[in-house]
């Protein structure tokens, strides 16, 4: 078996955050928006067995409310919009918030548990 290159943790995680693998920082790690490849395409790290899970939709909802939530709330103290505005407004930028970051925040936890050796399925 092929001992692959595991880097620190903040270039794992950097690696992650450009969607390239955190093995050899070139290949994709996704085959689709979230489904993970089941083998980096240019080292063959076995990148398919690692399982996020629920983390990153976690980071995902913590971000965006920590965004959206202080500008709305700013938005409506100053400028006082119509009702109707803030209610097309504020829920279409969470959500083009959500699926912007969830990509690249899966892929962080991705280049995270690559660093650290895990696959997500270990028992405590």
């Amino acid at each position: 078996m092929i001992k692959l290159p595991r880097y620190g943790k903040l270039r794992s995680i950097k690696a992650g955050f450009k969607r390239k693998c955190p093995s050899c920082e070139q290949g994709k790690i996704f085959a689709g928006y979230l489904r993970l490849e089941n083998q980096c395409p240019h080292c063959a790290a076995p990148i398919g067995e690692i399982s996020a899970d629920d983390f990153p939709p976690y980071l995902t909802i913590l971000f965006v409310g920590h965004l959206v939530v202080p500008a709305l709330l700013l938005v409506e103290i100053n400028y006082h919009p119509p009702l109707f505005f803030q209610m097309i407004f504020w829920p279409t930028l969470a959500m083009v918030l959500s699926l912007c970051l969830l990509p690249v925040l899966k892929g962080a936890v991705v280049g995270f548990m690559w660093s650290l050796g895990i696959k997500g399925d270990e028992q405590h």
